[in-house]
């Protein structure tokens, strides 16, 4: 596996209107590193989704709740990482109440609240969700442009 080449992490208020911000960020970065135009719209897509969730169900009742976005940047893919301390949640009973679907599925069949899964899954090449104190969702994609299949997604859960 090749080394780490730079890392970036940005922490921001769990609020809706913070997550265009590291929409942005993350689009600078990836275009420095030689994404192409849809990879860079799907790791947006991706990673909004997950900050997102983050914002909409870790923190319900509270104002103060944080996001923190981070960015391992290598020289064949970058791996977006998004974590919060909020409330967590039971994964595999969340992902048992939205039913099965796989990349074929069609999107207008989605159960509500499924398609942000559905979307991570689908755009990224590895994704894993940890569940602690808090959720935290790591993901890859890399730059050669091809879903590669590493045996990691969405589907391997890990709780501490």
């Amino acid at each position: 596996m090749k080394q780490l080449v730079d890392y970036i992490e940005m922490k921001v208020p769990a609020k809706p209107e913070y997550v265009g911000i590291i929409r942005l960020t993350l689009s600078g970065i990836a275009s420095r590193m030689g994404y192409s135009y849809d990879d860079i719209e799907d790791l947006k897509i991706a990673t909004s989704e997950a900050c997102t969730n983050a914002v909409q169900h870790a923190y319900k009742n509270s104002e103060d709740g944080e996001v923190v976005v981070g960015f391992g940047l290598y020289d064949d893919r970058l791996e977006v990482m998004i974590a919060d301390n909020g409330k967590s949640f039971d994964f595999e009973k969340t992902k048992n109440e939205l039913g099965p679907y796989s990349s074929q599925s069609p999107v207008d069949q989605l159960p509500e609240g499924g398609l942000g899964l559905y979307l991570m899954e689908t755009l990224m090449d590895e994704v894993r969700v940890l569940v602690n104190s808090g959720v935290t969702v790591f993901m890859i994609k890399y730059l050669s442009g091809e879903r590669i299949d590493h045996g990691t997604t969405i589907s391997n859960y890990e709780a501490n």
